[in-house]
């Protein structure tokens, strides 16, 4: 797969847009490592057992078109949330002060090549979900040594 993670780099383009289509963008050289998050607000966010982002520079994104339909909700201290206000389509995880945000994957109309390594916040997982040892799962975050 690193042969796959490093042809993405090269030179490439990934398209992506909400279900309604009135937003889309462009990622230049691809996205970082994905990841499955279980806490309980990227549940809510995704309608799902857990949301799969990627990291993107800020440099490397382009919205193509439907600025005037991007929103943003402040979900925490630290964190924005955006989604299209027409279909409600998560867009991006930004964390204040970070060098780029995490794109949610759901949204890639394009095959990024990389695949989930690792899914966070376990301990906050959905009742009704059975996490898998693949990817390996953290309790909270890869730094907080709690891994499965």
């Amino acid at each position: 797969m690193a042969q796959n993670q490093s042809k993405q780099a090269e030179g490439s383009v990934l398209e992506g847009s909400c279900l309604c289509g009135a937003i889309r963008y462009e990622i230049r050289g691809g996205v970082g490592n994905l990841s499955h998050c279980h806490c309980s607000m990227c549940r809510k966010a995704h309608g799902a057992a857990f949301g799969t982002y990627a990291p993107v520079s800020w440099d490397a994104f382009t919205l193509v078109s439907g600025k005037e339909h991007v929103r943003a909700f402040r979900s925490s201290a630290e964190v924005t949330r955006t989604f299209c206000d027409r279909c409600g389509s998560t867009l991006q995880f930004i964390r204040d002060g970070s060098p780029g945000f995490g794109l949610a994957v759901g949204t890639l109309d394009s095959d990024p090549i990389r695949r989930p390594t690792v899914q966070i916040w376990a301990r906050d997982k959905a009742p009704w979900w059975e996490l898998q040892d693949s990817p390996p799962y953290y309790e909270t975050e890869p730094s907080d040594e709690g891994g499965s």
